[in-house]
């Protein structure tokens, strides 16, 4: 990640996380079961993320999460009895876990791991699971290789690393999705607006393909897999929010899943991808 890059992550999330719902996720957790329930099933990133019984799979183990942002898996994955590590750039990250740790009576207390990862000074071969929810597409491609050493490093011999991320695998399905505007992001044929945005994005121009982080992994790790996750999802966006969008999600996250492997792989918006078996 350029310096540039860096600085421009850190002063976007600072202002993000600022408030940290720290409310909202003391609610959540003291209502585990329920927003898991929730989320599981209607949440992109966290069906992905939690797929095959993962948070069944996490008591008692130690987790490192990557890019912890405002903290709510952190605190989950620690509310499920693991024992969690969290590191963020935005120094806010580290506020809102002083405040989960003050408020909420972890199995182990949550601890913050500040600033840039890559100077970390933990030990190796120390980890069950290293998680990353929506983080690697921060980086730039020299930094993202760092950061998976790093993470084979960490892991201990039959550990797993878990990063979702978006898929890109089908160009002309990408471009299509760049003229569509959504949220705050404006379409590509409104050419100012979307340069002036394009400026302040905090995501770096780089691939998001399947062979990219197939080849990159098999570097560090014996075994990758890649599960697609979005290919019907993606249409979600055509509902509205409410009870009627979320019975979509539901439908959607269950039903891609039997769709042919090629077909889901070209189509997919987003992708789990898993790391073992980690090689030094």
């Amino acid at each position: 990640m350029s310096t540039e890059n860096q600085d421009k992550n850190k002063q976007h999330y600072d202002r993000l996380y600022n408030d940290g719902q720290v409310s909202n996720i003391l609610h959540w957790i003291h209502n585990l079961d329920t927003f898991l329930n929730s989320v599981t099933t209607t949440e992109i990133s966290w069906f992905a993320i939690y797929k095959d019984n993962f948070k069944d799979r996490l008591a008692g183990k130690k987790v490192l999460e990557m890019g912890c942002g405002d903290c709510t898996n952190a605190a989950v994955m620690a509310a499920l009895g693991a024992e969690v590590y969290a590191n963020d750039i935005a120094d806010s990250s580290g506020r809102i876990i002083d405040l989960l740790n003050e408020n909420y009576k972890f199995n182990y207390a949550i601890k913050f791991i500040p600033g840039d990862f890559i100077e970390n000074a933990l030990e190796g071969n120390q980890f069950d699971f290293v998680i990353g929810k929506a983080f690697l597409h921060h980086l730039e491609i020299p930094l993202e290789e760092k950061f998976l050493a790093e993470t084979a490093r960490l892991l201990k011999s039959d550990g797993e690393a878990r990063f979702f991320e978006p898929a890109v695998n089908l160009q002309l399905l990408d471009e299509i999705r760049w003229h569509i505007p959504v949220g705050k992001r404006p379409s590509k044929f409104q050419k100012e607006r979307f340069r002036e945005w394009k400026s302040n994005d905090p995501h770096p121009d780089r691939t998001f393909n399947s062979k990219h982080f197939e080849t990159v992994g098999k570097r560090f790790f014996k075994e990758v897999e890649i599960h697609p996750v979005g290919t019907l999802e993606r249409f979600s966006r055509l509902y509205k929010w409410g009870e009627k969008k979320n019975r979509f999600k539901q439908w959607a996250l269950k039903a891609e899943q039997n769709l042919p492997y090629s077909l889901n792989r070209s189509l997919t918006r987003s992708q789990l991808i898993i790391y073992r078996k980690p090689q030094l």
